[in-house]
């Protein structure tokens, strides 16, 4: 294995878990979680959590795996799409 292979291979496993520590930031973070709870009481759960996670695709500029991860670590998700 070259070192460029060994180094996306490491990048694309990050990918596919980038969301579900994003909302763990968020969890762990008291004014984070202020905010979080805020949008959600104004613009509902869905619309915020899917909000985020397509703002964590566009900022990474990441495409869209098969995978979808039904187990996160996260409380704050029940699922999130993984990425390349």
């Amino acid at each position: 294995m070259e070192l460029k292979d060994f180094i996306d291979e490491v990048i694309s496993k990050k990918n596919k878990t980038i969301t579900d520590e994003v909302f763990l930031l968020i969890q762990n973070d008291h004014e984070f979680m202020q905010q979080y709870l805020r949008f959600v009481q104004k613009q509902g759960l869905d619309t915020v959590n899917q909000q985020i996670g397509k703002r964590v695709k566009e900022r990474y500029k990441l495409d869209n795996n098969i995978e979808r991860n039904n187990e996160p670590i996260s409380t704050l998700i029940s699922s999130f799409q993984c990425f390349n």
